[in-house]
């Protein structure tokens, strides 16, 4: 089984059973499919007029399509979205939200996307850096808090300092657009910074260009009340219809993100990816 075909034989009966049970209770016309969401966090969830927009909003549409639903997005900040899913306030949980072994305690994941870490540099400067190791000596811009600050920590102390270079500098950031600022002000060499953010960045500046492939890779997946058997397989079922059409191969291709493999994921579950 490769990424997201999750659909298997020996769980065809309980996947049509969740399919009936889940439209009976929860998708009908009368009460659609209630998505939880931060739309805070362009391009993968924000805003756009009234209408839910982002890579999450236009994947979930598909989901919806697919079981004969209408979605019906709930703009929910992302620290009361596991609470409120859990509380049945939503049926699921379409944020962004990247696979950890301490969230898979608290919910049920259905992973469906891979994002990670790229460097962005002035397009017009003659630094390119295309993996940590070219940072050695260099500043960097960051978001604050970001999971791969600890790993480029790492980077310093097991490989600059061994090969005779100066630590990795690393500026943290309140927001993302600070940190690009920061790069586009010559304050600091590079930014470090999500694939798909760093992509609108990029094109909203005309000034900064990505110069490397996705480093760090982290998982993405749905959540649902642990115990909700019948919506973690008919989410399963329906989303392994949807990779295979152009459809969703095109929404990968325009957010600059991928479908995780079975070791990633099992990885992103154990902590270790």
């Amino acid at each position: 089984m490769k990424g997201m075909r999750f659909a298997k034989k020996t769980a065809t009966i309980l996947a049509a059973f969740g399919l009936a049970s889940f439209l009976s209770q929860s998708a009908s016309a009368s009460e659609p499919l209630k998505i939880g969401t931060d739309l805070t966090y362009p391009p993968y969830n924000y805003l756009e007029g009234k209408e839910a927009a982002g890579f999450d909003a236009e994947f979930m549409r598909l989901v919806a399509k697919e079981l004969n639903s209408t979605p019906a997005f709930m703009d929910t900040r992302f620290a009361n979205l596991i609470m409120g899913v859990n509380l049945k306030k939503f049926d699921v949980i379409a944020s962004t939200l990247y696979v950890t072994p301490e969230r898979a305690k608290q919910i049920e994941y259905i992973p469906y996307m891979k994002t990670g870490g790229v460097l962005l540099a002035l397009k017009d400067g003659s630094f390119k850096p295309q993996k940590p190791e070219d940072l050695c000596g260099k500043k960097v811009s960051s978001i604050q808090g970001a999971a791969w600050i600890s790993k480029l920590k790492t980077v310093s102390e097991t490989y600059c300092a061994k090969q005779g270079l100066n630590a990795i500098d690393v500026r943290e950031f309140p927001t993302s657009p600070e940190a690009s600022q920061a790069v586009l002000s010559h304050a600091v060499d590079a930014q470090f910074e999500d694939a798909g953010v760093a992509k609108v960045a990029a094109d909203k500046s005309g000034k900064l260009v990505l110069t490397s492939e996705i480093i760090y890779p982290v998982v993405v997946g749905l959540a649902v009340k642990k115990g909700n058997t019948a919506l973690v397989e008919t989410l399963k079922t329906a989303i392994g219809k949807i990779e295979t059409t152009d459809d969703f191969k095109a929404l990968l291709t325009k957010y600059s993100v991928a479908i995780p493999d079975d070791a990633e994921i099992k990885a992103a579950l154990n902590g270790t990816l």
